[in-house]
């Protein structure tokens, strides 16, 4: 597969991923009381108002070209905690909404891939990239989920952490938040991500696999080099 076939079937499963994980925290927020995300227009599901050109388009592509490991980020929706109405259960809350975002994500992939497979023998023009795209989706969002997950702030799993730590340990955790992306590239660097990532993430792309009768997820997405 070219290089520009292989774009093409990675672009809209980035953006819909990123984006929705994103929108997900502005709409937790609301329901718990914050509307800034809303009066600033970050709840829409216009991509263009959340792309972050290094974290949503060149860092994953070149990522993915480089090691078939896919990270990246958008525009963070802002969300004032102090708006919320119980701030610290609240925090967590919203935190989670991310990754559970891109968990429905996955799962809404999962049933594009078996329709992939039901088009493919009638129309494999239709049925074959859909089936790439909805791979590539599964394992993006399983990936984003895993690893926004991870207790390290400013992660999302950080901040569920945060929030359900009494207050003491919360600030400690909190004073770590400005280094966590120095973490997280060091964790990435010396291979030590990758060992935390991928248990969970086969355990969990396999349990889809098995739940829609699905092929090798992982197949499809490495072949896209092949």
């Amino acid at each position: 597969m070219s290089i520009i076939q292989a774009i093409s079937i990675l672009a809209l499963p980035i953006l819909f991923a990123i984006t929705l994980h994103e929108v997900a925290h502005g709409l937790a927020a609301r329901h718990y009381g914050d509307r800034t995300a809303e009066q600033l227009g970050r709840l829409s599901l216009n991509p263009l108002r959340h792309i972050d050109p290094v974290g949503t388009v060149i860092v994953p592509l070149v990522l993915f070209a480089l090691s078939g490991f896919i990270f990246g980020w958008a525009k963070p929706v802002p969300v004032d905690f102090r708006n919320l109405r119980n701030p610290k259960r609240d925090m967590a809350l919203v935190a989670l909404a991310g990754p559970m975002a891109n968990l429905g994500m996955a799962l809404i992939w999962a049933i594009l891939m078996k329709l992939g497979m039901m088009l493919h023998a009638s129309t494999p023009f239709i049925g074959e990239p859909l089936m790439y795209m909805s791979a590539v989706g599964i394992f993006l969002n399983l990936i984003l989920m895993v690893l926004n997950l991870l207790p390290i702030p400013p992660l999302d799993g950080g901040r569920v952490l945060s929030g359900i730590l009494p207050n003491r340990y919360s600030a400690v955790l909190d004073r770590v938040e400005p280094f966590g992306f120095f973490i997280l590239l060091f964790l990435l660097l010396v291979g030590l991500l990758g060992y935390l990532l991928w248990p969970p993430l086969l355990y969990l792309t396999g349990l889809i696999e098995s739940a829609f009768n699905l092929p090798s997820v992982l197949l499809f997405v490495r072949s896209l080099w092949g």
